[in-house]
């Protein structure tokens, strides 16, 4: 029988880009261009996600089910210990919405104008579930997104941002900083 997550050796014939230890992705989960991707340590892929084009995650991330990470070539970089809920979508490139080109990835480039920035995700952002981040957004480290917001400009770190577009409405704490340490201290006591 078959677990819902691709074994090791599946996980290393996909032909990823780099591929860490302790990674999970559900069998029910889509990747595009998998030698653009990288993925770090510690890593969890929900049901019904699609991974596509240049996409780079770092350690202990969690990737909630039918969520959207579409890097296209300016890419998306998403750091250590970031938490996306679910139905979260995450664009490194936007079509031309104004009717003056053509959109669809099944069009030539010759007929679209298509906006490519990347996406960068600080360490130990959440973003809530069913937000959309746009292309060249920078969140930065500790910022947090509340569930349906729109982010569609930088967020400062150690924010809490909700609403369309998200604005910012309070500080976060720091605290889990001190369990970082704890927890990674941990990891090293136990040879993980």
């Amino acid at each position: 029988m078959k677990t819902s997550f691709l074994t090791p050796e599946e996980l290393r014939d996909i032909g990823f880009k780099s591929l860490g230890k302790n990674v999970l992705i559900s069998r029910k989960a889509s990747v595009y261009s998998p030698e653009l991707i990288s993925v770090g340590n510690h890593v969890r892929i929900d049901d019904f996600c699609i991974v596509s084009g240049n996409v780079t995650l770092g350690s202990f991330i969690h990737v909630g089910s039918h969520t959207v990470l579409t890097g296209g070539s300016a890419g998306i970089e998403i750091l250590d210990f970031a938490n996306l809920s679910q139905r979260v979508n995450i664009f490194a490139g936007n079509d031309d919405y104004s009717g003056k080109t053509l959109t669809s990835p099944v069009v030539p480039d010759r007929f679209k104008n298509l906006e490519q920035a990347k996406v960068r995700i600080g360490r130990h952002v959440i973003i809530g579930c069913g937000s959309v981040v746009l292309p060249g957004v920078t969140m930065g480290e500790g910022s947090a997104v509340g569930a349906l917001s729109l982010v569609n400009s930088d967020t400062e770190s150690w924010m809490i941002y909700v609403g369309v577009p998200a604005k910012a409405v309070k500080e976060r704490s720091r605290e889990l900083l001190k369990l970082e340490r704890e927890f990674l201290a941990s990891l090293e006591e136990d040879n993980v």
